[in-house]
């Protein structure tokens, strides 16, 4: 039923979540619905998302399986990692049996996590993504369960795909928002220097800038100090303490 609706459920998570975090936590849900389905046993997901020069996010249906993921960045290994690099399923049929990633595998095996499936998501060049399934039974994926999740992949990815790129056309929007409203701001702190000192608007400007160098405090945060004051009514002095 979950497989036939599949196309639906992840069109779903797109409409249906403005945030990024949200939409890769209820994707690591359905991850997780998914493989329990496939597998005929309890399985936890987590979402790995990196991009080029922001913080990685990770996103998962329970926080074990958070704490699962975030193990790796800890030890720096784990299958996880692999995928991410190799582009390949990452299978570990038993971590208390599998020689690599020792480390790894001892903690995840002493918090109760017997079998790990990774699966590469994404894959473009300014994002990658990693879906992580785990489950407390020792060989809980089988060539079929690893076939249908490699296949979720490939259909969330569409999705992650667009859900990335909406999130970083609103991050653009919001710098840009960002922008206008600081310079709006040293426009009219200037405006406000200027009849306050008699100046032109480049000497005001500069009377600003050299403020701003000597306290050590951003252009746009000292113009809306100057802004504050003079809608508090203290236009005489836009500098006195």
């Amino acid at each position: 039923m979950l497989r036939a609706r599949l196309a639906e459920r992840l069109q779903d998570l797109l409409l249906d979540n403005d945030a990024l975090e949200d939409f890769l936590r209820q994707l690591s849900a359905l991850g997780a619905e998914f493989a329990t389905a496939e597998t005929g046993r309890p399985v936890l997901c987590s979402v790995r998302l990196a991009r080029r020069r922001q913080p990685i996010v990770l996103a998962g249906s329970s926080p074990e399986a958070l704490i699962l993921d975030s193990l790796q960045d800890s030890v720096s290994e784990g299958p996880g990692l692999e995928a991410r690099l190799a582009g390949l399923a990452v299978l570990v049929p038993d971590t208390t049996m599998d020689p690599r990633w020792r480390r790894y595998q001892r903690a995840a095996a002493q918090r109760g996590n017997r079998s790990i499936l990774s699966v590469t998501l994404l894959a473009d060049r300014d994002a990658t993504a990693v879906f992580t399934f785990s489950s407390t039974s020792p060989e809980a994926f089988d060539d079929g369960a690893v076939a249908a999740c490699g296949a979720l992949a490939v259909r969330a990815a569409k999705v992650m795909r667009l859900a990335v790129r909406l999130d970083s056309a609103q991050g653009l929007n919001r710098d840009l928002l960002q922008a206008m409203r600081s310079r709006t701001a040293i426009n009219l702190a200037t405006g406000i220097l200027m009849a306050q000192s008699r100046c032109s608007q480049s000497e005001a400007f500069e009377l600003l800038s050299t403020v701003s160098n000597t306290r050590n405090v951003k252009l746009r945060v000292l113009a809306e100090e100057i802004l504050r004051r003079f809608d508090g009514g203290a236009a005489g002095t836009a500098f006195s303490a």
